[in-house]
């Protein structure tokens, strides 16, 4: 849990300084808590020819999308509103020609990700899917979406998948401290594997606590600062989309946009009032409260319901007791080292 100084800066200037034309994007989080300022901010810089990955597109895909940052899509799912004859930003941009597709199963797309968060070439996936369209109609990935190989140990064709490392993970979370430790709670999905499996990693949250909160509760920090680029605080960061302890998701709004998507001509008046006409999100969130009142907002907040503490006590955290001697042994490092070397058991 390394410290490397504060990672906090605005989504303006994390964008600016870690997004690329044309990088692999992923984003990070699973159908909830999505980070909606950060893909706001993405289309606001008019960041473009980007490989997006997601393995849950509901609103965000469609968003970037329809601002045409997007030029390749690898998914599991994506919200097709309106169906095939009926629109949504990703059905129109296959139709036309400029978004170029790659589909996964769940199960083969978090493997890539797995392989790249641990450092492999590929790994292994269920034969499953070599029946399907799946296998069999590729993509811009061509003969690398998968290959079958020959099992090093057993002989047997297995099915395989590359490693993914994205250039930039974009990911919102519930609370991190200003190094960037980032603690989740929830629904897990490929949060954490999307995260670790990439080059750089903006994160974004609802709240910045102290390092002693994090050390706390150790068991909610999916990634440490050290592999953090940048962060930014953002309070309903995720809206329209929920974040578990702080809001539920806001179901009309959500269908607003759904009804605009199903119309490009609608889609692109959504996003000029609410991405570009709002510089940031605290302008986004005064014209929702100007357009629906403050009190569509505070119904979406979450009631308390917190879980039992668990008690991480210990009765030392170190071998060297306070006076810089060795529990067991009464040793201090020196005197330690000077009877291995009268050992002959010290090894420069």
């Amino acid at each position: 849990m390394g410290e490397n100084g504060s990672k906090v800066m605005s989504a303006k200037e994390a964008v600016s300084r870690f997004i690329n034309d044309g990088d692999e994007v992923i984003i990070g989080n699973y159908t909830v808590g999505t980070c909606m300022a950060l893909v706001f901010e993405i289309c606001r810089q008019h960041k473009n020819e980007l490989t997006l990955y997601s393995q849950s597109g509901v609103l965000d895909v469609d968003i970037l999308v329809n601002a045409g940052c997007v030029s390749r899509l690898v998914t599991t799912y994506v919200l097709r509103s309106g169906g095939k004859n009926g629109g949504g930003a990703v059905e129109r941009a296959l139709l036309s020609g400029s978004l170029e597709i790659e589909d996964y199963t769940n199960f083969d797309y978090n493997a890539r990700l797995v392989a790249g968060m641990h450092g492999l070439n590929f790994i292994q996936v269920l034969e499953g899917v070599i029946p399907t369209d799946l296998f069999n109609r590729r993509g811009f990935l061509g003969e690398n979406k998968y290959r079958v190989i020959e099992c090093p140990y057993t002989g047997k064709q297995i099915l395989t998948v590359p490693a993914v490392n994205p250039d930039v993970c974009i990911v919102h979370v519930q609370r991190a401290d200003e190094f960037g430790n980032a603690q989740y709670w929830g629904a897990m999905g490929s949060v954490a594997a999307a995260a670790l499996s990439s080059k750089r990693i903006i994160l974004s949250c609802e709240e910045i606590v102290s390092r002693d909160v994090v050390r706390a509760s150790p068991h909610f920090t999916i990634i440490p600062s050290f592999r953090v680029d940048a962060l930014v605080q953002v309070p309903w960061g995720a809206h329209p989309t929920e974040v578990l302890g702080h809001y539920n998701m806001d179901s009309p709004f959500y269908g607003i946009f759904t009804n605009a998507n199903t119309k490009a001509d609608k889609a692109r008046k959504w996003i000029e009032e609410w991405v570009y006409d709002c510089p940031d999100r605290e302008s986004y969130l005064n014209h929702y409260i100007t357009k629906f009142g403050i009190g569509a907002l505070d119904q979406l907040r979450s009631k308390p319901f917190y879980s039992t503490p668990a008690n991480y006590g210990a009765a030392f955290t170190s071998v060297w007791d306070e006076n810089g001697r060795e529990r067991a042994m009464g040793l201090t490092l020196k005197e330690l080292e000077a009877r291995l070397e009268e050992r002959g058991l010290l090894y420069e």
